[in-house]
């Protein structure tokens, strides 16, 4: 049960509508390219590592992402 309904003669109180807080570009643009850097990274290493433009030596990365690259349509065989 309700406070106004527990009280009658009561009246309730509209609140005020909520307003929605900006976000400035310039907060916003730092982690925007620091999620596309790592968007890149991820992709860099399910795409190309061990292929033509690889950086590092053996086979490790490749095992750790091989059924990411399979998941999204990346051939590695």
């Amino acid at each position: 049960m309700s406070q106004a309904a527990a009280m009658p003669g009561s009246a309730s109180i509209p609140l005020p509508a909520l307003a929605v807080p900006t976000i400035p570009v310039r907060q916003l643009l730092p982690w925007a390219v620091f999620v596309g850097l790592l968007a890149l990274i991820a992709l860099y290493f399910v795409s190309a590592e061990q292929g033509a433009f690889a950086v590092f030596s053996g086979t490790a990365i490749h095992e750790w992402v091989h059924d990411g690259r399979h998941l999204l349509g990346f051939p590695c065989h």
